[in-house]
């Protein structure tokens, strides 16, 4: 897939200074970049890099242009930019196949839909046009989906699930498994609850491969508008997600937890249950969230990274903190006395 230079700039709404009808045809690393392909440059610590590239252009800010010596797309804000062209050049790489072996229940409704070999596609399905659904997937009954989504390979969405338009679900996923709800039999067993609740998902919403979304109990678990979630995530039974929040791999949300809009949830933090996060939060990586967050900020829940020996003595101090406070009471009292 071959693009002028100036296309790409009106594209990616660039100032290019060089030749606008030098070709492109992919993207790369400033260091392993050709003539023939782009590359971008957000932070000073990759000028010397920036100098010596033989990259067919590089997208910068204007800020870096001295020290660029091939065609410049200039533009406020690279990365912005560079995430732009890149589904560009994706769109070559982007993989399907006829619906030869897929089996399709005559009830779907699925004009126009790219469906790969091995699906197998429930009663009473909706997809819109010009949704791809990759090989293996399994589309259980009464789901919908919108137009112009892409379900990549070996994705299960289960009965009653709901997802808007223009939604990339990775390889993997699983929306709308059952939730982790049991209830103590009088012997203290289990008793499993049935989750009767769906999964509904906006516009706009990506989802990171080997992910999984439970139903709702008896409402619905959901994601809103713009929202980002990583690989390896865990979204327990009804937690709301607000629009346009980012969710780092290997974090687990439990159940009921509704998050504010525009957060930004680093890697492998933990979230209690039936909690409430307001907007325009962010929580640091490994972070172990409790309680309620009513104020926006940034918030960091755990003990700086240490030696083994230097955390042994800050474990003896924590367990004995009840018993320094206690002291601490006696010579406060003692002191006013």
């Amino acid at each position: 897939m071959k693009i002028t230079l100036g296309e790409i700039s009106e594209l990616i709404d660039a100032t290019l200074i060089g030749d606008h009808s030098i070709e492109i045809e992919g993207i790369n690393t400033l260091s392993e970049a050709c003539p023939n392909q782009v590359s971008y440059v957000t932070q000073k610590k990759y000028l010397n890099t920036l100098s010596k590239t033989k990259a067919g252009a590089v997208i910068l800010h204007q800020e870096h242009r001295e020290h660029c010596n091939v065609n410049a797309l200039l533009v406020s804000n690279p990365y912005l930019a560079f995430a732009k062209l890149s589904h560009y050049f994706k769109q070559a790489y982007s993989f399907h196949q006829g619906v030869n072996n897929a089996m399709v229940d005559p009830t779907a409704q699925v004009d126009n839909v790219s469906i790969s070999s091995g699906c197998v596609i429930g009663k009473n399905v909706s997809i819109g046009e010009n949704t791809m659904i990759g090989a293996n997937c399994v589309i259980e009954d009464n789901v919908k989906i919108g137009k112009h989504s892409h379900i990549y390979a070996n994705v299960v969405v289960h009965r009653d699930s709901e997802l808007g338009h223009s939604c990339v679900i990775s390889s993997g996923a699983v929306i709308g498994s059952e939730g982790f709800g049991n209830a103590r039999n009088d012997d203290k067993s289990w008793q499993t609850i049935a989750h009767v609740g769906k999964v509904v998902i906006g516009d706009d919403v990506t989802i990171g491969a080997n992910t999984t979304i439970d139903r709702g109990t008896i409402d619905d678990t959901e994601i809103h508008n713009g929202v980002r979630i990583d690989n390896l995530v865990h979204i327990a039974h009804n937690v709301i997600i607000g629009e346009n929040t980012a969710i780092a791999a290997k974090t687990g949300i439990a159940g009921s937890t509704v998050i504010g809009k525009r957060c930004m949830i680093g890697g492998m933090v933990g979230i209690v249950g039936h909690l409430r996060i307001v907007d325009d939060v962010t929580i640091n990586a490994t972070s172990t969230v409790d309680k309620n967050i009513s104020k926006s900020g940034i918030y960091t829940g755990f003990f700086p990274l240490m030696t083994h020996k230097g955390w042994q003595k800050v474990g003896v101090w924590l367990i004995k903190l009840d018993k320094i406070a206690k002291t601490m009471n006696i010579k406060l009292k003692d002191v006013k006395k």
